[in-house]
């Protein structure tokens, strides 16, 4: 049961335990308490290297048969000394008269037999029992330990008046060893305890119970019996035994320990005890021998609340169940617990019953029990943990009937989700249900009380919680960890929803909506899951930041990413991702715009720095280059006297004369031109053919007034004949003014068809673009050509 108060019944099962560890447990509050373990050693005696800062020293489980002063007396700030289970014979309190604060003196299980005394006035806990002493080692000094809460002894006899020293302090627990003690049976001893709160008694193990000692107590609220072996011989010796100790109105809880005895003496201490003033009966470790037979019992008025019955083991394997189980049905008490024991079924009281709280945990119940039971009208807690229950569906037909019941525990059993034909009925009453540790599925979600508040379904094989399910408007509180959810679910049906476990699941990346669906949500546990760190956690994350750690138990420590491996470990809340890359549409967005800048970008520099002209340049640069390597060097010896002929019209002579022949020439560039290169004598067209056939490029200047000379046009048709008959790349093309394709006649179709198929140079206008104009001129040529000058000179 998810944050369920704590049964009452166990309340007062621990009263009495509670009570004393109040007094005997030493709380430190330095934290620089020194502590020392050497306990389970085999030392012979105390070591002599102990650091002188100890506090707890633990020399428990040796053989030290001896104890010096010189042993402890530098450990001025000991304040626990553990020296149970050793040899020690003899003890004088003197050795620790250097010890002033020792508070917690434990010499149980030794062989002490005298002790001499010393007044240790900060001792808290004394335990000497357990040892070989003949009378109680109770000294007058002891009445001066003021602050003393445990004393433990042992002796084989006792007077009356042996603990009288003590009877002016505020002890709140003494534990008597009566396992040594031996008394004639003719003689009778008693003993007086003047005060305490708790009394536990312990007798021989193994033996019949025959301790006759009349021990008397002013005022105790708790009695502790351990070892009690009866018969039905010796039944009447226990109860004999009790008389005295229960007669005070004081007495609220007793408890019998490791007890073996036969059911018909069972029956008589517990009738014995029922017109007592006892409240709450304990009982652990319970044998139960010889036989069970149908015993009567009467129900009287008791003051009996609770009966706890716990470990049970029956060495009677053949008996009538209605004998057992019907002195337990009918008891009219108020809570019942019995657990860990061999009992299979409880009968149904056949009368109204007074019970309220009933446990049966580890037992091996089946789903018949309290099936169709009508006087369980009363019953607000039942627990069932630990049974051989399977079937859902009946377990909540077995409240049907439980008008008051509020808390129901069935978890560690076999429970199955209830199929579409098995319908589900539940008292309207409970708001507690505990169904943790069964092998439950979705469908559990069908089979639910309508008004539960605390739902408790973890360790179960839940995958999902179906939106379609009954609506659980009352529920504050669900536990589904340890399952296998793969998100968290919708407050939609449990729309009161304020306490969420949800840790140990399969929930990589859970909806962000869930705070927004649960907004009653003041704790929830989520951590330990798989978180997968992607773009659909970014969300969760921080929705979750913004929540208060108070209300998100286990943050950030239990929530860690599991995948991708490069996340493997990393805290969610160190887990990080740009909306950008997590949001597809606004990454397109932001790569188009980008690329559109870029593109603006881009286009602005190459109209303002003309970039297309750089890179067309560049490219003919290439190409020229490639062509000029690729022309062997022997094809072009020879006949050839010229390293360019250019062809131009007259009216673009000034820029021929004035930039391209000068800046050609200084490169040692050999240029024919018309005016200086014909042959007197021949005619036109012979002296361009013979010019263009002895040039190893032929240069034509293109411009509008190139296009209107008719020799150029000539020169341009001889010029591109040799270049489809050579079948080389001779021809150079320079653009120094735009030619408008309309303004080209039409039977100049050379020039235009060389205009479209091949690259030209275009003559910059910008000064700081001819650079690379020249640059594309000179990679033209293969200055490694030897021409044939002196021919070309006999002939000019």
């Amino acid at each position: 049961m998810t944050r369920d108060k704590e049964p009452i019944i166990r309340h007062f099962r621990f009263v009495c335990i509670v009570t004393l560890i109040i007094g005997t447990i030493i709380q430190f509050s330095d934290e620089s308490t020194f502590v020392v373990d050497m306990s389970k050693r085999h030392l012979t005696h105390v070591p002599r290297d102990l650091p002188p800062a100890t506090k707890v020293l633990d020399l428990s489980e040796n053989c030290i048969s001896d104890l010096q002063i010189s042993d402890i007396s530098f450990l001025l700030g000991l304040e626990v000394l553990r020296l149970s289970h050793n040899r020690i014979q003899t003890l004088d309190f003197n050795v620790f008269k250097f010890n002033q604060h020792l508070e917690y003196l434990d010499l149980s299980h030794n062989q002490l037999q005298n002790i001499s005394c010393y007044s240790v006035v900060s001792l808290q806990h004394l335990d000497l029992s357990f040892n070989d002493f003949s009378t109680l080692p109770v000294c007058m000094e002891f009445g001066n330990l003021t602050q003393l809460s445990f004393l433990g002894l042992s002796a084989t006899k006792f007077h009356q008046l042996d603990l009288l020293p003590t009877a002016h302090l505020h002890l709140n627990h003494i534990l008597l060893d009566l396992g040594g003690y031996y008394v004639k049976e003719d003689e009778a001893e008693s003993l007086q305890i003047l005060n305490t709160k708790i009394l536990h008694l312990v007798f021989r193990p193994n033996s019949l119970f025959s301790v006759k000692v009349n021990i008397s107590v002013n005022t105790f609220g708790c009695l502790q019996l351990t070892n009690i072996k009866l018969n039905d011989k010796n039944c009447q010796v226990l109860i004999t035994f009790l008389l005295e100790l229960t007669k005070g109105p004081n007495l609220l809880n007793l408890t019998l320990n490791h007890m073996e005895t036969t059911w018909k003496c069972l029956v008589r201490v517990f009738q014995f005890l029922w017109p007592k003033p006892v409240e709450y009966l304990n009982i652990y470790n319970l044998t139960i021998v010889e036989n069970i037979d149908e015993e009567g019992f009467t129900y009287s008025k008791t003051a009996l609340k609770a009966l706890n019955i716990e470990h049970v083991t029956n060495q009677v394997f053949i008996f009538s169940q209605t004998a057992l189980y019907t002195v337990f049905s009918e008891m009219n008490i108020v809570m019942l617990t019995i657990s860990d024991t061999p009992f299979i079924h409880m009968l149904c009281p056949q009368a109204p019953s007074t019970f309220k709280f009933l446990n049966f945990t580890q037992n091996v119940f089946t789903d018949s029990v309290f099936q169709n039971c009508s006087t369980l009208v009363r019953l607000e807690t039942l627990i069932l943990q630990k049974n051989g229950l399977k079937k859902l569906y009946k377990v909540g037909l077995m409240t049907e009937h439980m008008p008051s019941l509020k808390t129901l525990d069935v978890s560690w059993n076999s429970l199955d989700s209830p199929r579409h034909e098995e319908d589900c009925t539940w008292a309207e009453s409970i708001v507690v249900l505990n169904l943790s540790s069964n092998v439950l599925t979705d469908s559990v979600f069908r089979c639910l009380p309508p008004k539960v508040k605390v739902l408790d379904l973890h360790n179960n094989r839940i995958q999902s919680i179906p939106k379609q399910i009954t609506k659980l408007e009352s529920l504050q509180e669900l536990n589904v960890a340890f399952n296998a959810l793969g998100d968290l679910p919708e407050c939609g049906t449990f729309s009161s929803l304020s306490v969420l476990i949800i840790d140990r699941n399969s929930i990589s990346h859970p909806s962000a909506d869930f705070f927004q669906s649960c907004h009653k949500i003041r704790s929830i546990k989520a951590g330990d899951n798989p978180f997968q760190c992607t773009c659909e956690l970014r969300e969760f994350v921080r929705r979750i930041g913004q929540v208060s750690s108070e209300v998100v138990e286990g943050w950030p420590g239990s929530y860690k990413c599991e995948y991708p491996e490069s996340y493997k470990g990393t805290p969610l809340k160190d887990f990080h991702m740009s909306p950008l890359s997590c949001n597809t549409a606004l990454l397109i967005v932001t790569i188009g715009a980008t690329m559109l800048a870029l593109t603006a970008i881009v286009t602005f520099f190459c109209i303002y720095f003309d970039l297309p002209w750089y890179l067309r340049m560049v490219c003919q640069w290439t190409q020229t280059r490639h062509r000029a390597r690729n022309v062997p060097l022997e094809k072009l010896q020879g006949s050839l006297q010229y390293h360019a002929f250019i062809s131009y019209s007259e009216h673009d002579s000034a820029w021929v004369k004035s930039e391209l022949v000068p800046c050609l020439e200084k490169e040692n560039i050999r240029i024919c031109l018309h005016e200086r290169n014909f042959v007197p004598g021949k005619s036109i067209v012979e002296n361009i053919i013979n010019c263009i056939e002895k040039s190893y490029k032929s240069i034509f200047v293109l411009s509008p007034n190139f296009v209107q000379s008719e020799w150029c046009h000539y020169e341009l048709y001889f010029a591109h004949h040799n270049l489809f008959h050579e079948g080389s790349n001779n021809l150079i093309l320079i653009l120094l003014e735009p030619i408008p394709q309309n303004s080209i006649p039409s039977k100049y179709h050379k020039l235009k068809a060389l205009m479209t198929q091949r690259t030209y140079l275009e003559w910059p206008t910008e000064k700081n673009k001819r650079g690379l104009f020249w640059a594309n001129i000179r990679a033209a040529f293969n200055m490694k050509l030897i021409l044939d000058v002196e021919n070309n000179d006999m002939k000019s």
